[in-house]
């Protein structure tokens, strides 16, 4: 089977639909969680996840934090982003039933690993399965402890090339984690901001960063 395996779509609906668009023959999906906040489709996005076929859904930080009302983190923008999207978020019991974790083929999919804030491609970690994980927006395939760790980076969020979706399609029957990234129009979400009336900080973050043309 062909699985598309992402995380961190981050209410970007463009991104979103643009990956659904260009892999369309895959068997089933895993995502591995934050579908909400930042961009500002989190409904949207999670309601097209939950149309698809055979995807498996893990729990991330935002989704909690839009579960409990709060957001935890102490970041001014962040705040502003959560408080945005969080007055209008409708679909709390379909987040609800994400998982906290799931194993599959010798690998546990989780969004992140307890006790570290961001796992990176240099992070020293303590586990103890091959893992798949998400959280840091940073795509890898590294090696530590005998251990594999997988991550396919950021749909809607990518934190070096802003208009650039990560993500990586497994092949569970050769065994092979393939790396890969679609190019989508930002504009459309910046200007969806400006529509919303999201604060000038959020929309300023997202026409910050760097672009791939």
């Amino acid at each position: 089977m062909n699985y598309l395996v992402f995380g961190d779509v981050h209410g970007n609906l463009p991104a979103l639909e643009n990956l659904l668009k260009n892999e369309k023959g895959v068997d089933a999906y895993i995502n591995l969680g934050d579908v909400v906040n930042y961009g500002p489709w989190s409904n949207e996005c999670v309601e097209l996840i939950s149309s698809l076929d055979n995807c498996i859904n893990i729990k991330g930080n935002h989704e909690k934090y839009f579960i409990e009302k709060e957001c935890n983190i102490e970041n001014d923008i962040v705040q502003a982003f959560f408080r945005c999207n969080i007055s209008s978020f409708s679909q709390n019991e379909k987040i609800k039933m994400y998982l906290k974790n799931y194993k599959l083929n010798g690998f546990n999919f989780i969004h992140n690993i307890s006790g570290h804030k961001y796992i990176f491609n240099d992070t020293i970690v303590n586990i103890k399965d091959n893992t798949v994980l998400a959280h840091s927006h940073q795509q890898y395939i590294r090696y530590f402890n005998n251990h594999l760790i997988i991550n396919p980076g950021s749909v809607g969020q990518n934190r070096d090339i802003i208009n650039m979706s990560n993500y990586i399609i497994w092949n569970t029957e050769t065994g092979e984690f393939k790396l890969k990234h679609l190019l989508f129009s930002i504009e459309i979400l910046i200007n969806e901001l400006k529509i919303r009336k999201f604060p000038n900080s959020c929309i300023d973050y997202y026409k910050s960063k760097k672009i791939l043309i």
